[in-house]
């Protein structure tokens, strides 16, 4: 197929870069629709607290990773533009006044949920609202549990200043020594206390007798250290204490061309990502300047890199509010099951027998994880069951699919596993799991130099009789038992000879050398990915222009490459109706005249964080479907080994794409639609049209079908 059919953008616009948004305010703009959820009457009290708990995690990362890079740039000399147009600078600069802005919004919703927690019986009180009981208490925890843990800094002549951890709350103490000087000191707020101390022995538990406490009192750790820092400084005045949060760049840069040793290589990596700069120092406006110029100048920080907050500083703390036993303020528990196709083929929930009756789909968290693990299961013991070749990625710390291959192996089966050890921030994790694996005499490889190896991939070969048959699971999501009740996703079950033959090859590419650049049936990156997606887009196009059906729909987390956002672009002006269900990141302009009419951007989220990719293809009304691991993003479809599978069996196709695709796209609860702008607003139903919440829509579908 020709390229000419194609008009790009190029052809009619001077500045390209008035067709993109900056990467960095897309990302800001999602984590702005993760606060509008903690806002959202809608939701229990105790998941809008969770709410807020994530958009602190999630800004944490993004200094960590986000701001890091760019300040690794700056560092570097490297002033190239983003294809929006923005230098580094000028990105800093408005990452800097929106998430001020995020940030203080952040507080004020805690600040609006704060009465309405206290009216349900949870009561997250400051030092100065406590009773003269609760001061008592408070001042008990202090002695017994808080002040053992403690270690003031002290900082002179005598006394550097200290390092100050990643991720960190802290006090920064003004104290009149005995010579009748100031001096400063820096304490720690110990990360392996609760940040919300329980004022009572009940808070947070269950009554001996059974009953959960209906009332919980709670006050900040912080404050409590701040009222009893007397303890701390005997003989001394103790004048001002103010808290702060710091944030270090993590965005770690791996010389693998130069490592002899690569899980040796991320271990000192992992350890110096404790150092890395501070891109981000949280304050409270009351900081005197000279309190505020003292970290400054240690920390080695830019003024810009300070940010004057109005309350309570580092919130990803929040989660412990949701761990507390007060399911009225908790959305409804969800127990997913196995799926009805496995229960009506095998009883016995023996995937081997399963699938000769085609392929089975598996939808988390609506479907239960139970299935693959059983797969992995009835592998390590099924004495016909030869070999288990699998990738790991992010697998937890606690994980049934890493043990069960350790059976496997002890069973005398020949276990190759691709652990990632670059999974950022699962580095820890992953590298003690290599070495356990390593030990007990599992094959393990540690992926491809310079690619990470993102594709979730199981493959068993099993001896039937005189031949050998291949199993395979492939999935959108990782090998994590924990997340698979939070992430939704998608895997498949199947024994396509085709399949098995590129999942085979696969693994010879990233445990070996093969240099094989043809897939029968998978889309490789960064193998053939890019140039099929091409295609399948510009098949659309010809379709289009040929009066045949054409519709392009994409599921993915993020959209920020632009070659593919040219090609959706054409695609556009071709005609081709576009709807992209972009959870995160979205560097398209839709809605643009003349470029980008034909395309709608929604944005879906919920209670269960959005992660499956789809890419459909109308085909004429014989749809192309293929589900997997990979957005579109460079990093994706040019540094990392992904996996894009396609879904034949016909059942399934009809079950994606007259099922689950029209669910979301009708979605006008949980979602919202992004202007051209960049900005998003809510999708509301009309009189006329009743709610439809795609995720309670699939949690009712499984419910009324047991």
């Amino acid at each position: 197929m020709d390229d000419d059919i194609l008009i790009t953008p190029a052809e009619n616009f001077e500045v390209d870069s008035k067709l993109y948004i900056n990467r960095e305010l897309s990302l800001l703009q999602f984590q702005n629709r993760v606060l509008e959820e903690a806002k959202d009457e809608r939701n229990p009290l105790l998941e809008r607290i969770k709410f807020l708990a994530i958009v602190g995690s999630n800004m944490d990362e993004f200094f960590m990773v986000r701001v890091g890079g760019l300040k690794m740039q700056m560092a570097a000399g490297m002033m190239e533009r983003s294809f929006d147009g923005a230098t580094p600078p000028e990105q800093l600069a408005s990452i800097r006044k929106t998430a001020t802005n995020l940030l203080n919004q952040q507080l004020v919703c805690l600040n609006s949920l704060i009465p309405k927690l206290k009216a349900k019986g949870i009561h997250i009180l400051n030092y100065d609202e406590l009773n003269k009981q609760q001061l008592s208490n408070a001042k008990s925890y202090f002695d017994e549990v808080i002040f053992p843990v403690l270690t003031p800094l002290a900082v002179d002549p005598g006394h550097p200043f200290p390092h100050i951890s990643n991720l960190s709350l802290n006090l920064a103490v003004l104290v009149l020594g005995e010579d009748g000087k100031q001096h400063f000191a820096r304490i720690k707020i110990p990360d392996t206390l609760p940040r919300l101390v329980p004022l009572k022995r009940s808070s947070g538990g269950v009554r001996k007798n059974g009953v959960v406490p209906h009332n919980h009192y709670f006050v900040w750790i912080e404050q409590v250290i701040a009222a009893n820092l007397d303890r701390l400084f005997p003989g001394l005045k103790v004048l001002e204490a103010h808290p702060f949060y710091i944030v270090r760049n993590a965005d770690m840069v791996i010389q693998e061309l130069e490592a002899i040793d690569l899980l040796e290589t991320i271990e000192q990596s992992v350890r110096q990502r404790r150092f890395g700069d501070v891109v981000f120092l949280g304050i409270q406006p009351k900081m005197p300047i000279p309190v505020r110029d003292i970290l400054l100048y240690n920390l080695e920080m830019d003024l810009n890199d300070v940010y004057a907050l109005n309350g309570h500083l580092g919130l990803s703390n929040l989660m412990e509010l949701h761990a507390i036993d007060r399911y009225d303020l908790k959305d409804k528990p969800y127990y997913p099951a196995i799926p009805p196709i496995i229960q009506k083929r095998s009883p016995g929930n023996n995937i081997f027998e399963a699938l000769c009756d085609g392929d089975i789909l598996i939808h988390h968290p609506y479907d239960s994880f139970a299935p693959v693990l059983q797969f992995l299961k009835t592998a390590a013991i099924d004495p016909d069951v030869i070999a288990i070749k699998q990738t790991l990625y992010r697998v937890g710390k606690n994980s049934p699919v890493v043990n069960t291959l350790l059976d496997a192996q002890l069973n005398r089966k020949q276990v190759s596993v691709l652990v990632e050890l670059k999974a950022r921030f699962d580095e820890e994790s992953n590298i003690g799991w290599a070495k356990k694996l390593e030990q007990e005499g599992v094959h393990v490889t540690y992926g491809l130099v310079g690619l990470k190896t993102h594709c979730k991939v199981a493959l068993l070969v099993r001896r039937e009789g005189e031949h050998i048959r291949r199993y395979i699971h492939l999935a959108t999501g990782n090998y994590n038992v924990v997340t698979a009740h939070h992430y939704e996703d998608i895997g498949m079950f199947t024994d396509d000879d085709d399949i098995a033959s590129d999942v085979s090859d696969l693994f010879n590419f990233i445990s070996g050398y093969s240099a094989k650049k043809d897939y029968r049936k998978l889309l490789v990156a960064p193998i053939n990915m890019r140039q099929r997606i091409k295609e399948l887009i510009l098949k659309e196009v010809e379709n289009q222009r040929n009066g045949k059906k054409s519709h392009i729909i994409l599921k993915v987390n993020a959209i920020t490459d632009q070659d593919m956002i040219d090609l959706l672009y054409g695609a556009s002006q071709a005609g081709v109706k576009i709807d992209l269900i972009v959870r995160g990141t979205c560097c398209l302009r839709p809605g643009l005249k003349n470029i980008s009419e034909n395309i709608r951007v929604i944005s879906i989220l919920g209670r269960f964080l959005e992660h499956s990719r789809i890419y459909y293809f109308e085909n004429d009304g014989s749809p192309k479907i293929y589900l997997g691991s990979a957005d579109m993003m460079p990093r994706n479809i040019d540094r990392r080994v992904e996996v894009l599978f396609p879904v034949e069996d016909p059942r399934l196709v009809e079950q994606i794409s007259q099922e689950i695709l029209p669910i979301y796209l009708a979605d006008n609860s949980k979602a919202w639609i992004m202007k051209s702008n960049g900005s998003y607003e809510r999708i509301k139903s009309n009189a006329d049209q009743p709610p439809v919440s795609a995720q309670a829509w699939f949690i009712n579908q499984r419910t009324s079908s047991r």
